[in-house]
């Protein structure tokens, strides 16, 4: 056996093992996504069986519930009406839409809570896409992006503390950051 291949020695103890051991997971290290709309009661997600669409104070629970269980970072998720999705998905940055209104209330409430935010067009999307689309079919890479920056600032305005894009447009990344900072977003993740 070839001596420079000896795992166990990194097992001998419990202190050594204590020492090495690669990872401990603990709750605070988990971000909690979490799903919204703004019906009056929660529904369960048919594609998703235990999860569930929150209403807003069934949703404030849960977040409790989470912070009492050692959660730090939850994620919203939107399901928009149908009434409001539009082709240029432009109640994404409408300040009294969903996404702020909720940030903004659990805030309130729990100011402590790390709150992420989902940037794409697709629940905004009559098309149901993450971009603009145009009259051939093709997705449109940087007016999209003009789109972003606005519902990025939007949910910084509303108090998010990290942005995550999750759309495809090339460049995105770079220009949300861009635009917050210009905007005096600095400290928005």
């Amino acid at each position: 056996m070839n001596s420079f291949i000896r795992p166990r020695r990194l097992r001998r103890t419990g202190a050594i093992r204590e020492m090495v051991g690669e990872n401990i997971v603990l709750p605070k290290d988990f971000i909690y996504p979490l799903f919204i709309h703004d019906n009056d009661q929660r529904e369960e997600i048919d594609a998703m069986p235990g999860s569930y669409r929150w209403d807003l104070n069934g949703l404030i629970k849960d977040v409790f519930r989470a912070w009492e269980l050692g959660i730090r970072c939850i994620v919203l998720f939107p399901k928009i009406d149908d009434s409001l999705k539009t082709e240029d998905g432009a109640e994404c940055f409408n300040q009294a839409g969903l996404i702020p209104k909720v940030i903004r209330k659990l805030k309130q409430e729990i100011p402590e809570m790390t709150i992420m935010t989902d940037v794409a067009l697709d629940p905004y999307s009559c098309d149901g896409h993450d971009g603009l689309v145009d009259e051939n079919g093709k997705i449109l890479n940087d007016e999209t992006i003009e789109i972003l920056k606005k519902q990025a600032l939007t949910q910084a305005r509303a108090g998010a503390d990290f942005i995550g894009p999750s759309d495809m447009m090339d460049g995105r990344v770079g220009a949300i950051r861009k635009e917050l900072d210009k905007e005096g977003f600095t400290d928005v993740g």
